[in-house]
């Protein structure tokens, strides 16, 4: 089998289409082949405890609450810097401890909020939009195309999906409209749906119709790659061998889940079931998977939401409490549930650190990882889950390669919009815009 880029697809009998890593042993072309350019939006709902995100916020007044109008940050960030070296981190921030040089803290982002509309379906449906209030006809806030998909008008013209969506929201009771659970859209009114089921996003990115329902993927694929065993050198061999066992990994977690489905059913609960698999467990699975997909040129481009906004559902937490809790209920009682809060936010922490490393772990055709090639951003439509603030947002980016200057905690003068990030990572992306959203320039201080 002869391959020409990193791009080319093994073609299982039936129609399944998985890509290889990219194998020096096979092919020159490959060598010299670009690199894709990749990008990753990781939502947390809720907003974050400030104190415990923010350097120099621990000992600020805990606020007590606010259940309708959206406040001015209370935090009390350092004015008399705009750049300096990220070395201090934060209890929130400890798990990125290990890749502190691939990612920059960017504190003083803030957005409009339009009057009229629910705080937390605003802050989800338009964090990726970021579109001036009272803009956009047909809708009450201000919701447009969202910045994955004008980027996949540029980076996912040559993969089989132009971006992927991926939820890790495992309640059962959704009362809420879809506003509050989900960041991706084609444009207002037009959402992008996501998935939620681990099951069903597997079967999307490997299943054919014409095989039984679950069988191994890489059968199919090995079919075809034998031919190649005898051209591949050493290195090339563990490589090829640690792809397949990412994939059989998953796999394994897929058959446990099913399983544990068909167990569970048969047992009555006194409390909601929060999902069959441990929270964190869930959300590295949800991200195992996104991780495949970037890797193997299934898709550049991907959401991934860790919660909705507001669901009440109390969640376990991998066991951080000795029965289940709301996020949304404890963001707005601060004052008792600060301890709790903090270990919320840190747990969500280290699910984006997990991806982060096991993206540093991959290796591309040019020598660079699948972080170095990938705009990675962590952040939140609210600054606080207990002021709704929409000012002073949480946002870290991490990844980039040579396009990023990394390693940094950057402060933006008050007023500066999201959108200006956006329009940055946008331009990085491949994306000729002049403008994004209510943009007023680029962040200079990311750029390499």
């Amino acid at each position: 089998m002869k391959m020409t880029s990193r791009r080319n697809f093994l073609q299982g009998v039936s129609g399944a289409m998985v890509a290889l890593p990219w194998l020096e042993s096979v092919g020159n072309a490959a060598a010299t082949s670009a690199v894709a350019r990749r990008m990753v939006h990781y939502y947390v709902p809720i907003g974050v405890v400030r104190r415990g995100f923010f350097p120099g916020e621990a000992d600020h007044v805990i606020p007590k609450g606010n259940l309708g109008n959206v406040f001015r940050s209370l935090g009390k960030q350092d004015p008399t810097f705009r750049v300096k070296p990220l070395e201090l981190l934060t209890p929130t921030l400890e798990p990125l401890k290990p890749l502190l040089g691939k990612v920059n803290l960017i504190t003083g982002m803030d957005r409009t909020f339009q009057q009229g509309t629910d705080v937390h379906a605003q802050c989800a449906s338009c964090y990726l939009s970021s579109a001036p209030p009272y803009t956009i006809k047909g809708t009450a806030w201000p919701l447009d195309r969202t910045l994955d998909h004008l980027v996949a008008d540029v980076a996912g013209k040559e993969t089989p999906f132009s971006t992927l969506e991926f939820s890790c929201n495992s309640h059962k009771d959704n009362k809420e409209s879809i506003y509050f659970d989900n960041i991706s859209w084609y444009g207002t009114g037009h959402l992008a749906p996501s998935v939620r089921d681990p099951r069903k996003m597997y079967r999307r990115l490997f299943s054919t119709k014409e095989i039984e329902r679950y069988r191994d993927v890489t059968d199919l694929v090995l079919e075809d790659a034998r031919s190649m065993k005898k051209d591949l050198g050493y290195a090339d061999g563990q490589k090829f061998a640690e792809y397949f066992d990412s994939i059989r990994s998953i796999e394994t977690q897929m058959d446990r889940l099913e399983s544990m489905k068909g167990e569970l059913a048969k047992v009555s609960f006194d409390e909601p079931a929060e999902a069959y698999l441990p929270r964190g467990e869930y959300i590295r699975l949800m991200g195992d998977l996104m991780v495949v997909a970037l890797q193997s040129g299934l898709t550049n481009v991907a959401t991934f939401m860790v919660g909705p906004e507001r669901w009440d559902t109390p969640y376990l937490f991998d066991g951080l409490f000795d029965k289940p809790m709301s996020h949304h209920g404890m963001s707005h009682n601060q004052t008792k549930m600060i301890e709790q809060l903090l270990k919320v936010d840190r747990f969500h922490m280290e699910q984006y650190a997990y991806l982060l490393k096991k993206m540093e772990g991959v290796m591309e055709a040019d020598g660079s990882t699948l972080l170095d090639n990938t705009l990675f951003t962590y952040g939140s439509g609210l600054g606080d889950g207990s002021t709704h603030q929409y000012n002073d947002l949480p946002i870290i980016m991490a990844g980039g390669g040579n396009q990023v200057k990394t390693g940094q905690h950057i402060n933006m003068p008050e007023g500066t919009p999201l959108a200006n990030l956006w329009l940055t990572q946008a331009r990085m992306m491949g994306v000729k815009m002049r403008r994004f959203a209510d943009s007023s320039g680029e962040i200079e201080a990311v750029k390499a």
